[in-house]
């Protein structure tokens, strides 16, 4: 096993072709060792190069909404009136305590995609 700092997109490529023909190795085998440290590393570098940051609180609730079939109008019991929900979803408006816990128990959104931005 000879595993080296991943420094560059080449050498990440480099990584993954290394794990996928070892990606079924017998738990306990060398091969899994070293799967399990090139994992560490991959993420190490992902996490470094290529941060993924907490959603935004308006995607979060568009992404809900699609994924529901819903419409801005179903949005009233959980935000307040049409012109509310208007201006929560043209980002006119920011989403109150009140609205995130709403929207948490009535459309199970995340705590941490609703107050990621909250201001």
């Amino acid at each position: 096993m000879n595993i080296k700092p991943i420094r560059n997109d080449a050498d990440l490529r480099a990584v993954f072709v290394r794990l996928e023909s070892i990606f079924q190795a017998p738990e306990g085998s060398p091969e899994a060792d070293e799967m399990e440290v090139l994992v560490a590393l991959v993420e190490a570098y992902e996490n470094r190069h290529y941060p993924i940051g907490p959603a935004d609180p308006i995607e979060a609730i568009k992404f809900r909404m699609e994924q529901q079939g819903l419409a801005a109008k179903d949005l009233e019991p959980f935000i307040g009136s049409s012109g509310r929900v208007s201006e929560v979803l043209n980002r006119k408006r920011a989403l109150s305590l009140r609205m995130v816990k709403r929207l948490h128990d009535g459309l199970k959104i995340p705590y941490e995609s609703l107050l990621s931005h909250a201001g």
